[in-house]
This record gives C-alpha cells, sequence and structure tokens, in this order.
C-alpha cells in the first residue's frame, strides 16, 4: 500500500506539474480564504463545511498517536518521509474530491442533498452495477466497525486525564454522536465547521508553546529530523536506534493514515460542496494535507523531540506518549489539555465516518421512501460497535482498521488511474480558462462548470 500510494502520488504530482504543491496562494485563496463565504454553484453545503466534514476524519488520533508511533518505531528521520508523503498526497486527495465533484448525483425525494461515495463512482463513471451494491454493502456493514479505535481512545483518554469511569464516557459519547448524526449533513457540517477549525488551533497553540519554552532546541530538532532521514540513528537512552528504512517506512505509512490520502474519503465528503468547478474545490486537496501532516503532524513530532519523550520514556508509545510530552512542558494541566484532546479528535472522527458509511446506505437503497426509513437503523448499527467494543485492546483495533483502509485503497486507486485522462482533463480545463481570467482582473467565479446529470 505504501509504494501504490506514493508512487501514485508522485505520478499524479507530475501529471498536474506539482501546481497542488507550489501554488500555496492560489489554494489559499480558495480554501481558508473562503471559510466564511458560501461558495458559488451547485451544492449542499459550503465548500469550507464539507472540507471540515472531511477534516473530522483526518485531524485525529492519527495526528497524535500515528505520530508518536512513526518517531518511536522509525526515529525523527520518519518526520521527514511523512512530510513527503503529506506534498505527494496533495495530489491523489484532489483526485478525489475531483471524482467526487464529477460523479455526485443529487437525491431530492429522500433528502434533498448532493452526494457521492466510491460506489457512485463505481456504477456512474465505470458502470460497474453490481460492483457498485457490493462495494456499498461492504463499507456500511464494516465501517462502523474501524471506529472503535476511536472510541477506546476517548474512554483510554479520559480515564487517565480525569479518572473518568469507561462506562459514562461511552454515554456521554453515545448521547452527542447520536444526537449530531441524527441531523444530517447540514448538522455535521454545522458542527465540524465550528469544532474541526478551534479543535486544531487550539492544539497547535498549545504544541507552539512547547516550541518556545524550548525556542533554544528547534534548530537542532530540525536538523535532526533531516539528519536522521538519510542516516541511521544509533541508540541513545531508552531509544533503541532506527535504520534509513525504518524511518522511511514507518514515516510514509504513518503520513498516509493521518491525511487519508488516497482512501476515497475525499470523494464522500467533498461531494455536497458548493462550487462552480470540480478543480475548485479540489484545492482543499492542498488545504486538508497541509493543514493535518504539515502542520498538526509537526506539531506533535517537536513536542515530542523537543521533550525528550521518545529517549526518556521508551516503554511508552502511541497517543500516551504525545501525553507525556504535554506534561514534561506544561505538568499536570498539559495531561488534562490532552485528555480532552484527544476525546474531541477522537469524537469528531466518529462523526465524520458515520457520514462516509451512511452514503453506502443512501446509494444501496436509492432515492427512494426505503432510504428515509433505513437511515435511523442505520445510526443505531453504526453506533453499537463504537459502543460496545470500545475496551478491545488497541493495537487488535488498529490492525482491522488498517486492514479495511487497505480494501478501500485499492479501490480509490482503481478509480484514479480508470478515469485519469477525464481528471486531467478537467484539470487542464480549469487552468488554461480560469488562470488566465484571474490574471485579466475578472472574476472566475461567475465561470459555471456544465454537469452531467447521471440517471
Amino acid at each position: 500500500m505504501t509504494i501504490a500510494l506514493v508512487g501514485t502520488g508522485l505520478y499524479l504530482s507530475i501529471k498536474f506539474k506539482f501546481r497542488y504543491i507550489t501554488k500555496i496562494k492560489f489554494h489559499f485563496q480558495n480554501t481558508f480564504g473562503k471559510m466564511f463565504k458560501s461558495g458559488d454553484g451547485e451544492g449542499t453545503v459550503s465548500g469550507f463545511a464539507a472540507a471540515c466534514t472531511a477534516m473530522a476524519n483526518t485531524i485525529g488520533v492519527g495526528n497524535i498517536g500515528g505520530v508518536a508511533t512513526a518517531i518511536t518505531m522509525g526515529g525523527p528521520g520518519a518526520i521527514f518521509w511523512m512530510w513527503v508523503s503529506g506534498l505527494l498526497g496533495m495530489s491523489t486527495k484532489a483526485c478525489e474530491i475531483i471524482l467526487g465533484q464529477r460523479y455526485r448525483v443529487k437525491y431530492e425525494n429522500s433528502m434533498d442533498e448532493y452526494l457521492c461515495d466510491r460506489s457512485f463512482v463505481m456504477k456512474n463513471a465505470l458502470g460497474w452495477k453490481t460492483g457498485a451494491i457490493i462495494l456499498a454493502v461492504f463499507c456500511f456493514v464494516l465501517g462502523p466497525w474501524t471506529c472503535c479505535v476511536q472510541t477506546e481512545s476517548v474512554t483510554s483518554s479520559l480515564l487517565e486525564g480525569f479518572n473518568i469511569n469507561p462506562k459514562i464516557s461511552i454515554i456521554v459519547l453515545g448521547i452527542t454522536c447520536f444526537a449530531t448524526i441524527a441531523g444530517g449533513l447540514k448538522r455535521i457540517s454545522s458542527i465540524m465547521e465550528k469544532v474541526v477549525p478551534f479543535m486544531a488551533m487550539g492544539y497547535i497553540i498549545a504544541g507552539i508553546g512547547i516550541l518556545i519554552l524550548n525556542i533554544q532546541n528547534v534548530p537542532t530538532a530540525v536538523g535532526l529530523i533531516f539528519k536522521s532521514a538519510f542516516t541511521p540513528m544509533a541508540g541513545i537512552g531508552g531509544f533503541a536506534g532506527a535504520t534509513v528504512k525504518d524511518a522511511l517506512r514507518y514515516g510514509i505509512a504513518r503520513g498516509l493514515y493521518s491525511n487519508d490520502a488516497g482512501t476515497g474519503y475525499g470523494i464522500v465528503a467533498h461531494a455536497a460542496g458548493k462550487t462552480d468547478h470540480p478543480v475548485r474545490q479540489s484545492s482543499w486537496g492542498w488545504g486538508e494535507v497541509f493543514l493535518d501532516t504539515i502542520v498538526v503532524c509537526t506539531v506533535t513530532a517537536l513536542s515530542i523531540l523537543l521533550t525528550n519523550s521518545y529517549i526518556d520514556y521508551p516503554d511508552i508509545t502511541s497517543a500516551q506518549l504525545t501525553t507525556v510530552a504535554f506534561k514534561v512542558a506544561y505538568g499536570k494541566f498539559g495531561g488534562y489539555f490532552m485528555a480532552i484532546a484527544i476525546a474531541i479528535f477522537a469524537w469528531t472522527t466518529i462523526i465524520g465516518m458515520y457520514y462516509s458509511c451512511e452514503k453506502s446506505v443512501n446509494y444501496a437503497f436509492g432515492d427512494t421512501k426505503a432510504n428515509k426509513i433505513a437511515r435511523p437503523f442505520y445510526m443505531v448499527y453504526y453506533m453499537l460497535p463504537c459502543l460496545i467494543f470500545y475496551n478491545i485492546k488497541a493495537d487488535m483495533l488498529w490492525a482491522v482498521t488498517d486492514l479495511l483502509s487497505a480494501a478501500y485503497v485499492i479501490i480509490t486507486l482503481i478509480f484514479i488511474y480508470t478515469k485519469r485522462k477525464e481528471i486531467f482533463r478537467l484539470f487542464n480545463d480549469f487552468w488554461d480558462r480560469f488562470i488566465p481570467a484571474i490574471n485579466r482582473g475578472e472574476h472566475p467565479e461567475k465561470v459555471q462548470y456544465e454537469t452531467v446529470e447521471h440517471k
């Protein structure tokens, strides 16, 4: 999977002339620069709201525990390769968004919403109707089980930080999650666009505080990241050491897991976004990965390196190591903060994942009364594994999650390669028509993309 994803990201980056990496000003203006605008064109929610629903999936426990695991297994050099995977993953995520926008449909009878997921692409783009049904069932039956790892993170973090009984945590989690997902996309996106930015900014500010407290060691830590990416790091203190191969393997693997580039979640979340052209919405391929991997993951990594937590606490890994790093920096307050942060990260991921799984239900039942009836029953089914199996060992839960994610990746990469010519055509159409208009001082937002109905 690592070779397939990195290879795809490199191939797409070359075909896109590295514009998802180099055109920072343009992408910023079309993403974070439009946070408070509803957007032009057709859609159900604003492009920013759609992106926040997507980032609810990406910015989560993987940014805290995944980064810590990368460092303990691959050394500081793993962070450099995590950055590489993020930069290349921007193009892969952009392709997912383009596919979601291009092959989305509107359900008017059962939910009044624009939507798309892997099954819609399989049927509308490739004509594989039987495969699309099988994939939809696979996704909505097995998808909820990937969230057990999130509820385990919530209960364990609150138990460690505040000594809250896991059963109480689960009850509160179940009530708040159910109340949110019951409101459908508009409630989910509305809450996510309020929670996700503040959640991310709070964590980033706290991490920057650690950098300020250890400002004299920041150049050394950054230098260690680059040095260890290309030369083996010997064991020191409790750290056993790591080879370049380890840094490459764990850095890329954890980076890809944290930003979800290639898993197909970008297809789902961005299909509802209001935009005049699929490629304009695909700027969030840059925005999401930049915030997730380049910013949040880097904050986690430097917090661990600057506090020497990975050396002084060799028996601790995953999210607990990041918690220890914040405790070293801020004392007990750091532990309380991390318990809350992990709980919120996991909570938003559970809700974001529900939205993705529900689209498979919507596809299976179609725009019919049956779809409207099935949704409440699926909400209950989705929450049951999360609430019942929260106390299974974390390593087993992560293994199951990785296996299911691998299946999604294979399918998504097939879509991208099969429809790559159309994706490139849309990309070139956008840059050839829109960018000259911008340079002339015109308003390219008024230029509409010609959508195609799918029956």
